[in-house]
């Protein structure tokens, strides 16, 4: 679908939109992350596009004409109407100044595109003085035209009255579709509706989150919780040597490491509560939430393994603490043995001084 004529001159990220065909309200995404949108231009024929490629799949092929309008519809949001498509395209971007200049990029594009109609024009009268007489151009809709794809055409007549003829019945059915402004505000409707319902689902799915996390957070301060007093049993156990008051130093800075990491989570769910009350877009927003989320599982599975460590640890020291009681009560028994031995050889020897 591209040229060896056609050259890039401008491009951009965004995700990718097309109204539904079925309900002309509803926006359809065309992938599950952002594209490349990019503008070309065709020096040979003087011709402007719109391209977004998906794969091996052309996702936006869209010629640009002057009577074509880019509409903002959020600070991060808009769309414009190709009739010779038969569709709307909608582009969702990463920040307002993006969407300015695309927006911006497609203006220019559009007065190119019309000074080179106008050129083109210029040339046709001039070399066909006789036809003189050219009828009024109909602009399409920037929804879905109802006249198909036979967009920016020039019909020309040799006689007048045949064509103001066809130019009455054409503004007849022009007034019985309704005003071209009509459709126009009707089409920002259903875009700010759409746009509001996929909000209010993202806040819903944000609530959900945050209360999931609140549960995981009182689950991971009740096991630090937990520890501590297994801690503080084991601090109030015998006496301790140098290996032990090691391990326990271990203890406490793993045990600081782990408040740090829940204090950490615990902001990052207020930031989450404080950020829900603002504007969501809808792909964008949810794939940042996604990420979020994956992080925070990733935090939680590395929490939980430090507490199995600890715990392991605990268990060690323990096991040391036994083995050592264990081989000093040994020796003990050996030192009042030979205690024992040295008084009975003691008592032998005066027996024999005094004989």
């Amino acid at each position: 679908f591209l040229s060896c004529r056609e050259q890039p001159i401008f491009s951009t990220r965004a995700h990718v939109f097309q109204i539904d065909p079925a309900t002309k309200r509803n926006w359809i995404p065309a992938s599950k992350h952002a594209l490349t949108v990019s503008y070309f231009y065709d020096a040979t024929r003087n011709v402007y596009r719109i391209i977004s490629v998906g794969g091996t799949k052309a996702i936006i092929n869209s010629t640009i004409t002057p009577n074509m309008t880019f509409t903002k519809t959020s600070q991060k949001f808009g769309q414009w109407a190709d009739s010779r498509a038969n569709t709307v395209y909608g582009l969702g971007f990463a920040s307002e100044q993006h969407l300015s200049q695309f927006a911006e990029k497609f203006q220019e594009v559009k007065e190119a595109a019309r000074l080179a109609r106008e050129k083109s024009q210029d040339k046709t009268e001039l070399t066909n003085p006789a036809l003189n007489i050219t009828s009024h151009q109909v602009l399409p809709s920037p929804i879905i035209s109802s006249n198909g794809p036979g967009e920016d055409k020039l019909f020309r007549s040799q006689s007048a009255d045949v064509e103001i003829t066809t130019e009455k019945e054409r503004l007849k059915k022009m007034l019985s579709e309704g005003s071209v402004s009509e459709v126009q505000w009707e089409a920002e409707f259903f875009s700010l509706q759409d746009n509001n319902n996929k909000l209010v689902a993202a806040l819903h799915e944000a609530n959900a989150n945050v209360d999931q996390w609140k549960k995981q957070l009182t689950a991971y301060q009740e096991e630090t919780e937990t520890l501590r007093q297994r801690v503080a049993e084991l601090e109030s156990q015998g006496t301790h040597d140098s290996s032990s008051e090691n391990n326990k130093e271990e203890l406490s800075q793993t045990l600081e490491e782990l408040e740090l990491l829940i204090k950490a989570k615990d902001e990052e769910i207020q930031m989450l509560k404080s950020q829900k009350c603002g504007r969501w877009e809808a792909e964008g927003e949810r794939e940042e939430t996604l990420q979020k989320l994956q992080e925070l599982e990733a935090r939680n599975a590395e929490l939980e393994q430090r507490l199995h460590l600890a715990e392991q640890t605990l268990a060690e020291t323990l096991a040391e603490r036994e083995k050592m009681h264990n081989e000093v009560t040994k020796v003990a028994e050996i030192m009042d043995v030979k205690i024992f031995e040295l008084s009975e050889l003691r008592q032998g020897l005066a027996k024999l001084v005094e004989s």
